[in-house]
């Protein structure tokens, strides 16, 4: 079958698995065709495409696993199926899981048995349950698989055995692929599956995992989702392949407790010491372990017969990509979104000065906001997007970036003269970055936006220099806490729900409590404005309007003949809360039109009706 005959039907296309084999055939000049449920579900396959420089999109065909004819569409010259569709889920009913994923099956080989032209039907199915006798189950044998497997577990292995068993019956040309724990893309690390280890990834990010389950046997292998895609698009090509079955996942990755800590290790966070055996942790209480029981049936030292796998894969020149560098990049993407509560795009860690920092926005960008305190880089991304052509980046030690104020020296260095970074946008402690970073290298840095600058602005409370009882605050505040706290209001709680989970992590409220004591410092106030005073290119200050500069403050700046003054009326200190349009308006203004050097004067920005 040459290249120019093949059309490939996908169903479950807008799934992880599904998405990815679109994507694969696609790349490779196959002619595709999907089936969704909706075509909302195409649209946003069509998107996600487009977003990875797929822009031919494939056919749209409706899919209702109910009716007898299963697919609305011509059909008849499709020579290849790939069923990715099904449940993931734990905790389904029996009835529930048996319908999403063993009816499915039926419906699915029935179709294809009614296909003229069809060379394979390409069957998703699963390491831990894959291989099953085809014999018909009875009654008897079904009520204990699930009860001893619970539902989802158990309707895998049933839609497996069904699977061979009505292919067999009705001649239907077949392969089967049991992946392994599919990851993320092993170039980028992509990922939107936050089940299963997944879930033990977010508690060790979270510094919530107790223990690591397991022992130096105990086996969770991964596959990288565009290799098990790659892998799944060339069984059709084959004819050995027919009739068979594949274990395609790596044999060498690590135990699961060595997994955890090498990712432990790569986000800079502590894995638990304490190992708790498998049979001690299926005993255990959920309300303690935290875990799904369906799950724990996943935690075995099982090996696999993974010989085919790797011989088709040779055969066919397709190399494996190094499974520890491909865990990193999963577990960065993991953690860069927030295991799905923050699913844009343009979210990534870079590793400037070489220390790990969580950025957001256009990679390239010239323009750079450095937050300020308690927040971090995700309460400036409306400011971001409304910019366009900006990031923000989480300071050392502080929201979701690793190191210590200590590094900022060399971080900032790295920042400006190596990620192109000439607009910093300063806001609160971040001010502080900004001159110093400025001061340091003013020939790299072209212009300086400070928003909220503290050093010019009044001292803050005595409490401030509390640091443990600050540090106890921030690390049990909520995110309505914080609101009222920073805004007299508590309208933007949802905001700063990813503040507030930064600072219960790790040192992060520790030190965001020791920068906060550090800006009543008055030496280190009166530096910064020295700097400022200094610097050759052009300064906006951004303020609100019950946040003003000191007399002092003011004084600097009126002797500064290349800096203008933005107050945003209504707002405090924290405006990219409160007024995101005006301050980012302030921010594109200066960016694409500064004026002449020397022209200051103060700009005042109405209040919006809200």
């Amino acid at each position: 079958m040459s290249l120019k005959d093949r059309h490939a039907l996908v169903l479950g296309a807008s799934g992880f698995i599904g998405r990815h084999v679109v994507l694969a055939l696609g790349q490779a000049g196959v002619r595709v065709s999907t089936a969704s449920r909706s075509h909302e579900s195409y649209q946003r396959l069509a998107r996600w495409l487009a977003g990875r420089g797929h822009d031919q999109v494939p056919a749209d065909l409706r899919v209702d696993f109910t009716k007898a004819s299963l697919i609305e569409g011509e059909c008849d010259d499709i020579t290849e199926i790939y069923n990715c569709a099904g449940a993931y889920r734990f905790g389904m009913s029996v009835d529930e899981a048996r319908s999403a994923n063993v009816d499915s099956v039926r419906a699915v080989v029935a179709f294809a048995a009614r296909l003229p032209n069809l060379h394979r039907l390409v069957q998703v199915s699963g390491y831990r349950v894959g291989g099953q006798d085809p014999a018909p189950w009875s009654e008897e044998y079904r009520r204990e698989t699930y009860r001893a497997l619970g539902a989802y577990e158990a309707s895998r292995v049933e839609a497996d055995a069904v699977f061979q068993n009505v292919a067999a019956q009705l001649g239907v040309p077949w392969s089967i692929v049991n992946p392994a724990s599919v990851i993320g893309d092993s170039a980028t690390g992509e990922s939107d599956q936050y089940l299963g280890l997944a879930s033990s990834v977010k508690d060790l990010w979270q510094g919530s995992l107790p223990a690591l389950p397991g022992n130096g046997q105990t086996f969770v292998p991964v596959v990288a989702a565009d290799y098990l895609a790659r892998f799944m698009t060339l069984l059709p090509m084959d004819a050995a392949t027919q009739r068979t079955a594949y274990w395609p996942l790596d044999d060498d990755t690590p135990a699961l407790p060595d997994l955890l800590t090498l990712i432990a290790e790569h986000y800079g966070v502590k894995a638990p010491r304490t190992r708790v055996p498998v049979p001690l942790l299926k005993r255990l209480p959920r309300w303690l372990t935290k875990a799904d029981p369906e799950t724990l049936t996943f935690l075995s030292t099982d090996r696999y017969p993974t010989d085919s796998a790797h011989a088709f894969a040779a055969r066919h020149q397709l190399t494996m990509p190094d499974t520890a560098t491909t865990i990193r990049r999963w577990a960065d993407h993991l953690a860069a979104h927030r295991f799905g509560d923050a699913p844009a795009d343009d979210r990534r860690f870079t590793k400037p000065g070489g220390t790990r920092t969580f950025e957001l926005g256009d990679a390239a960008a010239p323009t750079v906001v450095l937050p300020g305190l308690p927040v971090n880089a995700d309460t400036w991304a409306p400011v971001v997007a409304a910019v366009g052509h900006a990031r923000a980046v989480d300071l050392p030690g502080l929201g979701m970036s690793t190191g210590r104020p200590d590094d900022w020296p060399s971080w900032l260095t790295a920042l400006v003269t190596e990620t192109g970074a000439r607009h910093l946008v300063g806001h609160s402690i971040g001010a502080a970055a900004a001159v110093e970073a400025a001061t340091a290298h003013p020939h790299a840095v072209d212009q300086l936006t400070l928003v909220s600058p503290f050093f010019l602005q009044a001292h803050p409370p005595r409490t401030a220099k509390w640091t443990p009882l600050t540090r106890r605050h921030l690390s049990r505040t909520t995110p309505t806490a914080l609101a009222e706290r920073l805004t007299n209001a508590t309208g933007h709680a949802t905001a700063l729900r990813s503040a507030v989970a930064d600072l219960r992590r790790g040192t992060i409220a520790a030190t965001t409590a020791r920068l906060l004591a550090a800006t009543a410092n008055s030496q280190w106030r009166a530096d910064l404005r020295a700097k400022l005073q200094h610097y050759p290119g052009r300064v906006h200050i951004v303020l609100g309007s019950h946040d003003p500069l000191t007399v002092e403050g003011q004084s600097l700046l009126d002797a500064l003949p290349h800096a203008t003054v933005t107050v945003i009326a209504g707002a405090g200190h924290h405006p990219q809360l409160t007024h995101p349009e005006d301050v980012a308006q302030a921010i594109g203004e200066q960016t694409t039109s500064p004026g002449p050097q020397g022209e200051g004067g103060v700009r005042e920005v109405p209040e919006r009706p809200r």
